[in-house]
């Protein structure tokens, strides 16, 4: 199945794993690519920039195919060299790069110059036109469903695909919702050119998550999840816990960063997926989890999504209008 991001960036498959937080490191990247896919690792989950060279240099002693960086650009308490994080990226040798959160044109320059495929994840057709004015050359277009930050104006997949599509001449990745074929199928129907998956890859066999983690996934519903930080415009969808449920009721009562910020701490969700404790900090997961029910390894996941994705196209599809 060619379309127009698997002739860009060289890969088998219309399908992108999501550059996650404390998830996207080699081993699951790897594992993705070699399964046709495309492999994301994700930069600032290593704590400098030698060591994202270092666990670029491990997917590469894992994989010859393609697989690319996530490079997220957000405020932060404690400044982040993200000068030194790209160079690092650049210096090498990858060539694609998916950029998120602020605007990444400051690095655009850098990056053209050297060569790389840039990918930039926004949540609004208005800021899809934004990101091919600098200069990127794919957008991956994220859905209220989404795992991790849902953008502020909650527009479903369904009707965000189809308007992005419509506003920008760039490729499209429908990103938030997906986790099989029928999502990948719908994705094409929507005029995207693939599907970016992040939950589903959080759980296989080879993603460096804690396993009751995933088996907690694989029990949960469309419904387990709860947005949060709504009030300091930085809506996040989490797991619903007890800590998430606080914060909801924290932020109800007018609670600022100072109150809320301690419970959020990246450091306790990072504690959530090394040690199992679905109570133990706040971590993402995307309403998808509804339709997850089994832990596969990435070659037998991808597989099936393109095996199930043909025969919805040729059988049922084609039969619709036979």
């Amino acid at each position: 199945m060619q379309t127009a991001i698997t002739r860009l960036l060289g890969i088998e498959h219309p399908i992108v794993q999501g550059g996650m937080q404390w998830v996207g490191r080699a081993e699951l990247v790897a594992a993705v690519s070699n399964a046709g896919a495309l492999g994301v690792l994700t930069a600032l989950t290593q704590p400098g920039p030698e060591a994202l060279r270092a666990e670029i240099a491990r997917v590469r002693e894992m994989t010859d195919r393609p697989f690319g960086v996530n490079l997220t650009f957000l405020p932060t308490l404690k400044p982040v060299p993200y000068t030194e994080y790209r160079d690092a990226i650049i210096e090498s040798g990858v060539k694609i790069v998916e950029t998120a959160g602020n605007n990444p044109s400051e690095h655009m320059p850098a990056f053209k110059a050297a060569g790389v495929r840039i990918i930039h994840k926004c949540t609004t057709p208005r800021h899809a036109r934004k990101a091919q004015e600098i200069g990127v050359d794919i957008v991956s277009i994220d859905g209220f469903e989404c795992a991790g930050h849902v953008g502020e104006n909650d527009i479903p997949g369904l009707i965000l695909i189809p308007a992005t599509v419509e506003q920008v001449t760039i490729p499209v990745i429908a990103s938030g919702g997906f986790g099989d074929a029928r999502g990948l199928v719908a994705a094409l129907a929507l005029g995207a050119e693939g599907i970016n998956m992040g939950t589903r890859f959080m759980c296989t066999q080879e993603s460096p998550v804690h396993h009751a983690i995933k088996e907690a996934i694989t029990r949960s519903s469309e419904t387990d999840t709860r947005l949060i930080l709504r009030s300091l415009r930085n809506t996040s969808r989490v797991w619903k816990n007890a800590l998430s449920g606080e914060v909801v009721s924290l932020e109800k009562v007018g609670a600022g960063i100072d109150q809320i910020g301690p419970l959020v701490a990246g450091a306790k969700g990072r504690g959530v997926y090394e040690n199992g404790d679905v109570e133990g900090g706040i971590w993402t997961v995307g309403m998808i989890q509804g339709l997850i029910q089994d832990i596969p390894n990435c070659r037998d996941l991808v597989g099936r999504i393109m095996d199930q994705a043909h025969s919805l196209i040729s059988g049922r599809l084609s039969s619709l209008v036979a």
